[in-house]
């Protein structure tokens, strides 16, 4: 039965060889819009959501600011500074904190290193540092540790860009950088990574010393700001929550002053961009799915044109038997047949489209983005279900024509 079904169906495509020629490349120009377009968007939003991890991995990040309003008899425009202290209350007076850092910063930092200068942004912090802001070390290196931390260590982590600048194809580990004079060893360099958000300039140019050898070296008695990151994301409400009662009742300022304690909350960025990639992705495939939906009109041309050439054939079959259920089952096979196998054509098109583009390595500027398409196997499916759709709607009209021809009249048919 199904080898005849087959047989009958390529026979139709070789009596119709251009018409048929057409409407399989308009199903698989169809397929390859959806499935491109979807792969790029994936790969678009995937970039997106790295370059933002890039700057911050689910991190709230605390700046001292100053009140925005009058409290307990305390005039508004106090400024709101934190110390180090602060940092390591605040981990343990609220629950849910898994990590956590000060951060001091200091612009215009010279770095030297055999005649090789530069200028940066520096910054002093601790350990967890390392997992806030992914800046993961190299193989051979490492970050800053609770020994440095401890013993005013005078050791240096450089960003990727920044060890090139200094010590170029040379390997930076063990060497020694002068910090604005004060000579420096460096412990590590950062593995190249994806970022899009940042303040004070891009984490591959940044140099990380230790925050107690910064506190030590520049003599600053306040932190620049706080940066600390729930054990669970589903735990962030709570922890802003608690982190705003400790302060505001440590720095006798309203807990509803947003002023008084700006937050960069990376958790709430994350859920964003994860919220407008999904919106991009249902974007592209609506354009792609009425590319399809067009394709599927000459579909439904094609099976009418069978059904009018075929119409002495149906009577002889109905005559000697046939029931309606296997003449509409016979054309809406041909039809969905027609709609997977341009559809499997548009399919292995775009794999290779799809591996050329990720062959070239393009991992800079736009191709960070662009360079890294991702086919899934969410929209392979949702991709067949809908040319089996397409194959249902343009061959359940033809194949209910063919039904309900009259045995008699269709054998009369020239």
């Amino acid at each position: 039965m199904f080898r005849n079904l087959i047989s009958e169906f390529f026979a139709d495509l070789n009596r119709q060889k251009l018409r048929s020629s057409l409407t399989l490349i308009a199903i698989g120009w169809g397929t390859l819009s959806v499935i491109i377009l979807l792969a790029f968007g994936r790969g678009l939003g995937t970039g997106m959501l790295n370059g933002m991890l890039g700057a911050g991995n689910q991190v709230i990040i605390v700046y001292g600011g100053q009140t925005g309003m009058a409290y307990d008899g305390l005039p508004m425009g106090r400024p709101i500074r934190f110390t180090e202290a602060d940092v390591e209350q605040i981990r343990r007076a609220v629950p849910g904190i898994e990590y956590s850092s000060p951060q001091y910063g200091r612009w215009g930092m010279r770095l030297e290193h055999d005649g090789n200068i530069t200028t940066t942004y520096m910054e002093g912090v601790g350990p967890d540092f390392e997992i806030m802001r992914t800046m993961y070390p190299a193989s051979g290196g490492r970050f800053i540790n609770e020994m440095d931390i401890e013993q005013n260590r005078k050791v240096l982590f450089l960003g990727d860009e920044i060890a090139v600048t200094l010590f170029g194809d040379k390997d930076p580990i063990g060497g020694e950088v002068k910090l604005n004079g004060v000579p420096f060893t460096v412990i590590g360099v950062m593995e190249p990574k994806m970022q899009t958000s940042m303040n004070n300039g891009p984490d591959a140019n940044r140099a990380i010393i230790p925050y107690s050898s910064f506190r030590n070296l520049y003599g600053n008695q306040t932190v620049g700001s706080i940066l600390i990151r729930p054990g669970d994301p589903s735990l962030q409400p709570q922890v802003k929550e608690g982190v705003i009662n400790y302060l505001s009742a440590k720095y006798n300022f309203h807990p509803e002053d947003n002023e008084a304690i700006p937050m960069w909350d990376f958790i709430e960025d994350e859920k964003m961009t994860r919220a407008v990639a999904v919106g991009l992705e249902y974007f592209l495939f609506t354009v792609g799915f009425f590319t399809l939906m067009i394709a599927g009109v000459g579909v439904a041309n094609i099976m009418f044109v069978v059904v009018k050439e075929r119409t002495r054939e149906i009577g002889l079959k109905k005559a000697i038997g046939a029931r309606k259920v296997h003449i509409i089952s016979q054309f809406l096979f041909e039809s969905i047949f027609i709609s997977l196998l341009g559809g499997a054509a548009g399919l292995a098109i775009s794999i290779g489209i799809v591996e050329f583009v990720l062959s070239l390595n393009l991992n800079e500027g736009a191709g960070e983005f662009l360079g890294q398409p991702e086919i899934s196997a969410v929209s392979v499916i949702v991709t067949t279900g809908v040319l089996v759709l397409i194959g249902v709607l343009a061959g359940i009209f033809p194949a209910i024509k063919a039904a309900r021809l009259d045995p008699v009249e269709s054998l009369r048919y020239e």
